[in-house]
């Protein structure tokens, strides 16, 4: 199965040149108009496909940050859950959703705990079961499962009449499908750090963005799903380059201008990784640099995950990049900058002298501003029994600029090989509710609150963080 036909050709445009008399004859003449006609229209339709035809939104967006708050854990917000903006979702579809996955597992069946907190993953996915019926069209991008991976939640899904494609990254990136993005109708979106399973609506902290009635914006998401699509088929290979109808003009140098909840906003989507990105879109990786870049007075980071080296790729690599500009803007610029890492049992081991070294940039004496935390998540003797929970697994930064809100931890094989997607939205004048002032407001409640502990407290969280 090819790319549905993205690459057409035109056949070349021929004509003979008459003899030149004072004015063209009527034939002549309408020759030349009709060739001007179709050129102009060949012009207007390719840049329809790469998505120029305008920088400006007439959409009245209105932009959601939605979190997971593990259950028996007290911290105070106002934004709804992961579960809420999901099954309002699901409640408008009525046309189409795409889901963007890396693996499925809504229903208890993995963990075999009986733990009565799955009831939201099961609910979402009976809603996800209905739509077939409602005469919703589904359709699931999903990694390719490995051996070990739940299949039910998949095989439920594709007897209820949607449609599911794997995608090979192992053989084509040496990567996984790591996004976690939801489209409905071509106007609602969602975008964020949750998985497609139980755990990410009850038992493990998360963080995302809700989009409603913004066209503009799901039309270019869209492309990166039907990306992935499009490389779902057997035997799939990356285009290079990529046809048009998944490029794009809503990037780092052209974002979309539009309002979200009535304020002017920048925004544009990136993609990870390099071999993904088609004409005029901005790397995942190019992105997060220039937001640390844009920044003039504070960057702060919430990841789970952040070592400046390679995570999985063998042999292990140093990769700085990310940890490089965050020196240098705290250096050169003078910038406060802030890390906050997750911490559990699942932690790597190199990540800790990775965040000790940066946290050591900050100095009284140069005035370098550099603070490192762990955030930790409480458990209760059953709640630590349940694999692969209990961990904040945020992946946002915000500056006095910008926020970014991503699907990929911070190492180099999130960037290099592995398929995330992150929306980045510039608000830098101040006002009551922006966007990034919530997204700040959140960072500085889990930053003071008495599950962040400073790195240098090994006391706190020695026994808890990384392999036993």
């Amino acid at each position: 199965m090819g790319l549905d036909g993205a690459y057409k050709q035109l056949d070349p445009l021929e004509h003979r040149e008459a003899p030149a008399p004072k004015r063209p004859h009527g034939a002549a003449l309408f020759a030349i108009l009709s060739i001007l006609f179709l050129l102009t229209f060949l012009v207007l339709l390719h840049l329809r496909l790469r998505g120029d035809a305008g920088s400006a939104c007439d959409d009245s967006c209105r932009i959601v940050l939605v979190e997971s708050i593990p259950e028996g854990m007290t911290l105070a917000t106002s934004n709804p859950s992961t579960f809420e903006a999901w099954l309002e979702l699901l409640t408008a579809a009525t046309r189409s959703v795409d889901i963007a996955s890396f693996y499925w597992t809504l229903t208890n069946e993995d963990t075999r705990t009986h733990e009565p907190s799955a009831a939201q993953g099961e609910r979402i996915l009976a809603e996800l079961l209905r739509l077939p019926r409602r005469g919703v069209a589904v359709r699931v991008a999903v990694s390719a499962p490995s051996a070990k991976a739940p299949l039910d939640d998949l095989e439920a899904l594709e007897r209820s009449g949607a449609a599911v494609r794997a995608v090979d990254l192992p053989r084509l990136t040496g990567g996984v499908l790591h996004t976690k993005f939801w489209l409905v109708d071509g106007v609602h979106l969602y975008v964020g750090s949750a998985n497609m399973d139980w755990r990410s609506l009850t038992q493990v902290k998360e963080l995302g963005v809700a989009i409603y009635n913004c066209s503009c914006l799901a039309k270019d998401l869209a492309k990166i799903f039907e990306a992935y699509w499009a490389l779902g088929v057997p035997d799939a290979s990356i285009p290079a380059p990529w046809p048009d109808n998944y490029s794009t003009a809503i990037n780092l140098e052209t974002p979309m201008e539009l309002e979200l909840n009535d304020t002017a906003a920048a925004v544009y989507f990136s993609s990870s990784p390099p071999p993904l990105c088609a004409a005029g879109r901005t790397r995942d990786l190019d992105a997060l640099l220039a937001v640390i870049d844009g920044a003039e007075v504070f960057v702060d980071v919430a990841v789970m995950s952040y070592l400046a080296s390679t995570e999985f790729s063998r042999p292990e690599r140093f990769w700085p990049a990310i940890d490089d500009r965050l020196r240098r803007a705290v250096v050169e610029r003078g910038v406060r900058v802030r890390v906050m890492a997750g911490c559990w049992r699942h932690s790597r081991a190199a990540m800790f002298p990775f965040l000790r070294s940066l946290a050591a940039v900050g100095d009284n004496r140069t005035r370098y501003d550099v603070e490192v935390r762990l955030f930790l998540v409480p458990s209760s003797t059953a709640q630590s029994r349940i694999p692969f929970a209990r961990v904040n697994h945020n992946k946002f930064m915000v500056t006095d600029k910008a926020a970014y809100v991503g699907t990929s931890n911070w190492s180099g094989d999130y960037f290099e090989r592995t398929a995330g997607s992150a929306l980045v939205v510039a608000q830098p004048g101040a006002g009551s509710g922006t966007f990034r002032e919530r997204l700040q407001a959140v960072f500085e409640r889990d930053w003071s609150s008495r599950f962040s502990v400073d790195i240098a407290d090994t006391e706190s969280w020695g026994s808890r963080c990384g392999p036993r």
